[in-house]
């Protein structure tokens, strides 16, 4: 970026920010208006009735589309993983801090009781939160190439809750875990 070195100089050249925002307040203001519109002391023509068809596209495809569905419930949010197959309690353990005092990092980690072998082994292992904005936590894959079905990770806890952990394998068949955690100061909590 060019110095100056007197005051007077830098007066006399543009902010990139006003000459920015002049040029997407010209173009945008001609797609929608069809035509010039002034911008500072100059008149920005936009040409090409392609930039104002494109803007209307745009405009109608946001206004169209529909806001996205609240988040689905902890359990709805599991039957996607799964896929609706039945999930059995055992196998999975999650290891928190049961008492957590800042839920903006929170260290986790999910084991597995069951062998990593190429015929029989942990396929994915997903972490549910009951009371975050979005259930899904965490998802990770597996191989039988990992010495053992276990992950660790930070996550963000919206408030005291339950967490779910669920192991697909090989198999087909699914086994979870759960824990209780209680967070003294809230993280990503939507308004």
């Amino acid at each position: 970026m060019k110095q100056f070195d007197r005051p007077a100089e830098r007066a006399k050249q543009p902010v990139r920010r006003q000459v920015l925002g002049g040029a997407l307040a010209g173009v945008v203001g001609g797609a929608l208006h069809g035509g010039a519109v002034p911008v500072g002391l100059r008149t920005v023509a936009v040409a090409g009735a392609w930039l104002a068809s494109a803007a209307a596209s745009l405009a109608s495809t946001a206004t169209s589309q529909s806001m996205p569905s609240a988040a689905p419930s902890l359990d709805g949010a599991i039957r996607a993983f799964t896929g609706g197959a039945p999930v059995r309690n055992g196998k999975v353990r999650v290891q928190i801090a049961p008492l957590v005092d800042n839920g903006n990092t929170v260290p986790l980690s999910v084991s597995v009781d069951h062998p990593m072998r190429p015929d029989d082994h942990v396929v994915a292992i997903a972490v549910f939160s009951e009371r975050n904005p979005q259930h899904e936590v965490a998802s990770f894959g597996l191989s039988p190439r990992n010495p053992a079905a276990k992950v660790s990770t930070r996550i963000r806890l919206a408030t005291s809750q339950k967490l779910v952990a669920v192991a697909r394998l090989s198999d087909g068949s699914h086994w979870s875990g759960e824990v209780d955690v209680i967070v003294t100061l809230a993280a990503c909590i939507e308004d």
